[in-house]
C-alpha cells in the first residue's frame, strides 16, 4: 500500500513539474524553473524507491499513463487547451490500460 502511495506521489510531482514547463518560459524564469527541476527530482526519487516493491512494468505504466491523463486534463483546465472527443476517448483508454496492468500485474 505504501508503495502505491509513493507511486501516486511520484505521478503528482511529475505532473506538477510538467505543468510548470510553460511558466518557466524555456527555463528563462528562475522560480518556476527551480520548482520544475525540484518536482522532477522528487518524482524520480520516489520512482526509484518504489522499484524495490513493485514490478517496473506496473510502475512505468502507472507513472506514464496517469501522468499523461493528468497533464491533459489540467492543461485543459488551466491553459484552456481544448480536448476533443477523440482525445477524451484516448485518455479513457489510457486509464483503462493502466488499470488492467495493475490488476493483472506479474
Amino acid at each position: 500500500m505504501i508503495a502505491y502511495i509513493a507511486l501516486i506521489a511520484a505521478v503528482g510531482f511529475e505532473v506538477a513539474g510538467t505543468m510548470l514547463l510553460p511558466l518557466s518560459q524555456n527555463f528563462s524564469k528562475p522560480l518556476p524553473s527551480a520548482f520544475l527541476l525540484l518536482f522532477y527530482g522528487v518524482s524520480f526519487y520516489l520512482l526509484a524507491s518504489v522499484t524495490e516493491k513493485l514490478p517496473l512494468s506496473v510502475i512505468y505504466a502507472s507513472w506514464a499513463g496517469l501522468g499523461v491523463f493528468s497533464v491533459a486534463v489540467l492543461s485543459s483546465l488551466f491553459y484552456r487547451q481544448p480536448l476533443n472527443w477523440q482525445s477524451i476517448f484516448g485518455l479513457f483508454l489510457i486509464v483503462l490500460g493502466v488499470t488492467i496492468v495493475n490488476i493483472y500485474r506479474a
